[in-house]
């Protein structure tokens, strides 16, 4: 069995890839002050983004659901693969070869699934692209051309070709040391009466890749008619391929997506290529299945929920593309986006239109035009008679629930509106009232469905000391513990503006248990003089548990209150820790000296009383002469 990876590669890893560059593959991060970054988090759904990166910290933190660490951290959670799997996989993407220990080069066999299983993916689709310049694939460069794709647009996307025979890539992926299982596993392959047999033959070939460039998959489209499969072919679910949290051509459009706060969703791969090579480098598209929750989730970390985002979806005019629409309404109040429909006036699909009509055409359709709530109420509307009392009633009790189900209040007033316009009900308060009402009786409904959820509680609130060392709850309205948290901030990222008086300060400095464990960290780190490269790491590592190491991130990224963090700022930060801690020493010595009385033993009462004058002037020196009296 391979050995652990070496240390010294580890560190090397972590500081060759930087954790802005790795996170924006996932979302959209903006400015947030202070020299971090801020996203919404990909670990839980969120409206407005709390997630942050510090890309001189080379950490994350999210402060909405706790989660946090360094760039290793993020891609463990985020591509659920194990530590070794996410080092060699930055050490690939850094060009940074490991060593490993106990047992020398770690073998191509013994690495990850996860890795494994990327890696025949990536070799499978140099292959299918290499056979495509066969005379075999001669078919399939035809259905390319005839679709207006020349050879630099499929070598663009990667298309290929699966060779009709039974095991040509099989025995390909054999040769480059993949097991029969992987094979199996990976979905490339698929168990035949003598062993694994190509699962794509004689087809044209797409590779699918994740938000981070990884192919995971593949889309094949038939081209012979003794071909018995499905037009389309996709990849059977696997490890590395869900399909319903994957979208066509999203590594290739993340950034324009998120530049311009606008996706275009369309329905098939050579959409997807048609509208790139038009021009509206945002398109994407589903892989075999209906756009669902998932597939918002990736959408929404990339346009960050702001104002101006659009979301335009091009299904075809068909009747199927109508259904499709109308599924994908039923999910839009989970965008905070505009949500639009655009439907070419003769029905063709963004692939056809290009052809007939040419690139500008494409880019003129997917202007926004009809709004998603829109196309869906009239669809629902022009089933009925509305000529008729009855037939007007009847399509107000199908669509009033669907206005009612738009969450913000002055918009749903004015599509009630609008409603009351197509249904050609002349009272219109009746149909804004009605609406309100659905909206009030679904809301009601929602609360019964079970009990209240408690509010999430932060990762020091779930610390596992007796409660007789619990201390009181941490509230940052709290000057106390305000001005504490604000210290173990500096200290963690700007040690040399504290540095060297913050390490002559106690634990017991620090009034809230969970920041006196951060303060023990520091020390047992080698303290915030000096501090090394490594410091951070080192704190985190002194951490005693999961809790304090996720408290020591979420400290090390939250951005500092002052605008200008310097010598005085931090000064102040320390003279007011160290003041308080003087003043409840003080308020504990006038305690003993109240018991002791005056029937006490008079060396000690005069003990007692020196200790008091001795904090009291230390305390005038203080707020005198601040951080000079240290």
């Amino acid at each position: 069995m391979a050995g652990r990876i070496n240390d010294d590669d580890v560190k090397a890893v972590r500081d060759a890839v930087p954790i802005d560059a790795v996170v924006s593959e996932y979302l959209q991060l903006r400015n947030a002050g202070g020299g971090n970054l801020k996203g919404l988090c990909p670990f839980h759904d969120e409206k407005s983004p709390s997630f942050q990166v510090s890309p001189s910290k080379g950490l994350f933190h999210c402060f909405g659901c706790q989660e946090g660490g360094d760039t290793i951290a993020f891609v463990m959670k985020i591509d659920h693969l194990s530590f070794s799997e996410t080092v060699e996989r930055l050490a690939a993407k850094a060009g940074i070869t490991l060593r490993y220990e106990e047992g020398g080069y770690n073998p191509g066999h013994q690495r990850g699934e996860r890795i494994r299983l990327v890696e025949a993916h990536q070799v499978a689709a140099r292959f299918y692209a290499d056979q495509l310049d066969s005379p075999e694939a001669e078919i399939g460069r035809k259905f390319l051309a005839e679709r207006g794709f020349d050879q630099a647009a499929a070598a663009h996307f990667g298309v290929g070709y699966s060779p009709a025979g039974w095991d040509h890539l099989t025995r390909f992926l054999r040769g480059k040391g993949f097991s029969d299982k992987e094979l199996i596993l990976s979905g490339i392959s698929q168990d035949g009466r003598r062993g694994p047999i190509d699962r794509f033959r004689g087809r044209l070939m797409w590779p699918i890749r994740d938000v981070g460039g990884d192919v995971v998959g593949f889309g094949a489209r038939k081209l012979r008619d003794d071909d018995n499969g499905p037009k389309y072919l996709n990849t059977p679910e696997t490890p590395i391929y869900k399909k319903s949290q994957v979208l066509y051509g999203i590594d290739l459009a993340k950034k324009d997506i998120a530049k311009v706060s606008r996706a275009v969703v369309v329905e098939g791969y050579t959409d997807v290529m048609a509208c790139h090579l038009a021009g509206v480098t945002t398109a994407i598209a589903t892989c075999g299945t209906a756009f669902g929750g998932d597939h918002i989730k990736i959408l929404r970390r990339l346009l960050m929920d702001n104002g101006s985002a659009r979301v335009i979806f091009t299904f075809d005019g068909d009747a199927a593309g109508q259904k499709a629409a109308l599924r994908a309404f039923e999910d839009d109040q989970k965008f905070a986006a505009e949500t639009y429909i655009a439907i070419a006036p003769d029905g063709m699909d963004p692939c056809d239109l290009r052809l007939a009509k040419g690139d500008q055409a494409v880019a003129e359709l997917v202007e926004p035009r009809t709004p998603l709530f829109e196309f869906a109420l009239r669809q629902i509307v022009k089933r009925y008679d509305l000529e008729t009392p009855a037939g007007r009633a009847a399509a107000l009790d199908e669509a009033a629930p669907i206005v009612a189900r738009i969450k913000n209040v002055a918009s749903q007033h004015e599509v009630a509106v609008q409603l009351a316009g197509m249904l050609g009900i002349l009272d219109t308060p009746f149909v804004v009232k009605r609406v309100a009402q659905i909206a009030r009786w679904q809301r009601d409904r929602g609360g019964r469905g079970g009990p209240a959820q408690a509010a999430p509680q932060r990762p020091y609130q779930n610390t596992q000391a007796p409660a007789a060392q619990a201390g009181p709850a941490l509230n940052l309205r709290s000057p106390a513990h305000r001005t504490e948290r604000e210290l173990l901030k500096l200290a963690l990222q700007r040690p040399e503006l504290v540095s060297p008086a913050f390490d002559a300060y106690g634990a017991d400095e620090f009034t809230a248990p969970p920041y006196a464990a951060v303060r023990q960290c520091v020390q047992e780190a080698g303290g915030a003089t000096g501090a090394p490269d490594d410091y951070l790491s080192a704190v985190r590592e002194a951490a005693p548990d999961d809790t304090v190491r996720a408290l020591v991130t979420e400290l090390a990224v939250e951005t500092l209150f002052a605008k200008v963090v310097d010598e005085v700022y931090a000064g102040a930060q320390l003279v007011s820790v160290r003041l308080r801690a003087v003043e409840r020493r003080v308020r504990d010595i006038q305690g003993t000296l109240a018991r002791l009385g005056q029937n006490g033993d008079p060396a000690q009462v005069a003990a007692v009383q020196n200790e008091l004058w001795v904090l009291t002037q230390y305390s005038q020196s203080l707020r005198t002469n601040g951080a000079t009296a240290l």
